[in-house]
């Protein structure tokens, strides 16, 4: 799919509109929100991270809040894909330590902004309640997935009775939004590691 931006100069000199590649151009603007944060990231940046003007933004994107919901979505499909995976570990453990590695290795990585966006997001937007509040419902989202996947573990026979799934779900949670937290503000993977082992070693046992 390839996206045309507007051409406003004089109509002696029109010719076929220039192209983008929305992919790229989309992949651009998650950095810049992945770095920034939702409010932290100005139009400017973005456009002139993605190589477009503002027109071709809103033309191809809609508005920024469209735009960040669409860099939110390959965020999650790109960069998260992990936590499907971890869901699919054959034991509650296993899901846990498929997440908290997973999120350590995308959050600490080389190549990537640390921390996670939707952490980012969620704290630092303090105006726009709409954007806070969609962050927010996917945050839970996800943890309701884990919640059911240990309330199956303890179906199953893999967790003990005495065990609250949703409340073990979101101490999950919380130490890897912690983590990522600490990993944005450059805090070394073998401490964080260290808190994975931690938490493991903590595990409810059968």
């Amino acid at each position: 799919m390839k996206c045309s931006a507007p051409n406003t100069a004089p109509t002696a000199s029109r010719g076929r509109p220039r192209e983008f590649d929305p992919d790229e151009a989309l992949s651009a603007a998650l950095r810049v929100f992945w770095t920034r944060g939702y409010e932290g990231a100005s139009m400017a940046e973005l456009t002139e991270a993605m190589g477009i003007t503002k027109p071709s933004l809103y033309a191809c994107f809609g508005n920024k809040e469209a735009l960040f919901k669409k860099a939110l979505d390959l965020y999650e499909r790109d960069k998260m894909a992990y936590i499907g995976k971890a869901l699919e570990a054959p034991t509650a453990r296993g899901v846990a330590e498929r997440l908290l590695n997973g999120a350590l290795a995308t959050h600490c990585g080389t190549s990537d902004p640390h921390g996670c966006l939707g952490v980012i997001s969620a704290v630092a937007c303090a105006e726009d309640d709409s954007i806070r509040a969609h962050v927010i419902a996917r945050r839970i989202a996800s943890e309701e997935a884990v919640a059911v996947r240990f309330k199956r573990a303890q179906a199953e026979g893999d967790l003990p009775d005495s065990v609250n799934a949703s409340a073990l779900a979101g101490c999950l949670t919380t130490v890897l939004q912690g983590m990522s937290v600490k990993a944005q503000g450059c805090v070394c993977p073998t401490e964080l590691q260290g808190t994975v082992d931690t938490f493991l070693s903590m595990w409810p046992s059968r």
